[in-house]
């Protein structure tokens, strides 16, 4: 499964762990006992411990994606691996090095730009006029453009890598990296950073990384929007 997402990123799924089956065998084991198929009853227990935040049983089931993203998007996403620990849920993170990668750079360049908000601490408000927005992607192009020469020309000199990154215009850069996360950790992310106050760019992420999940595990996902989202 792959969703493409902005102008040149994507969510790659590329393991799932378990079922909604499992979610509700993880329950029943309590009882020494366990089902090879959801019934009518299954689908009540599962919205049974959903609703009442019976949460260890979403952590027996787990998914692994590729993100391409802008590095923004990265670090905000960051914030969901290191508020995790090895009690709480499964979460592993592996990204892409420019100490090690020397493949050519891309940047996000935004389709609009949007405006400050009036209270001038976070997030943002509606478009700016179409005028502004082209100008500001044609600085945005010239920024990338200019970095990028300068991170070329350290490299043909032999600059380390390690060193010539600095020149790469960081934000707006696209990285790649590898997350995997429990059920219970993804439906976390994915109820915060569907949010309408979260960042734009990163509820576009978010969406991807819920049709994947709601695929998947749709009788858990479901009970999660019911009781637990809103």
């Amino acid at each position: 499964m792959n969703i493409d997402v902005l102008d040149k990123g994507y969510v790659r799924l590329i393991n799932t762990l378990g079922t909604d089956v499992d979610v509700v065998n993880s329950a029943r084991v309590s009882f020494d006992k366990s089902v090879s198929s959801l019934s009518r009853l299954d689908f009540n227990l599962i919205d049974y411990l959903v609703k009442n935040k019976h949460d260890s049983v979403l952590r027996h089931c787990a998914m692994t994606f590729e993100v391409y993203a802008p590095l923004f998007v990265a670090r905000q996403w960051w914030k969901h691996h290191v508020s995790a620990t090895s009690v709480d849920d499964q979460n592993g993170w592996n990204e892409s090095s420019r100490r090690y990668v020397t493949e050519e750079p891309e940047f996000y360049i935004p389709g609009s730009w949007r405006g400050a908000p009036d209270n001038k601490k976070q997030g943002s408000s509606g478009e700016v006029d179409p005028y502004i927005s082209l100008k500001y992607n044609k600085l945005l192009e010239y920024f990338a453009e200019t970095g990028m020469y300068a991170y070329d020309s350290a490299m043909k000199d032999g600059i380390a890598t390690e060193q010539a990154r600095m020149f790469l215009p960081a934000y707006a850069m696209y990285v790649r990296w590898r997350w995997t996360a429990s059920l219970n950790a993804l439906l976390h992310f994915v109820s915060l950073r569907l949010d309408e106050h979260a960042q734009w760019e990163m509820q576009q992420y978010a969406s991807a990384v819920a049709a994947a999940v709601k695929e998947k595990f749709p009788s858990t996902y479901a009970s999660w929007e019911k009781y637990r989202v809103g």
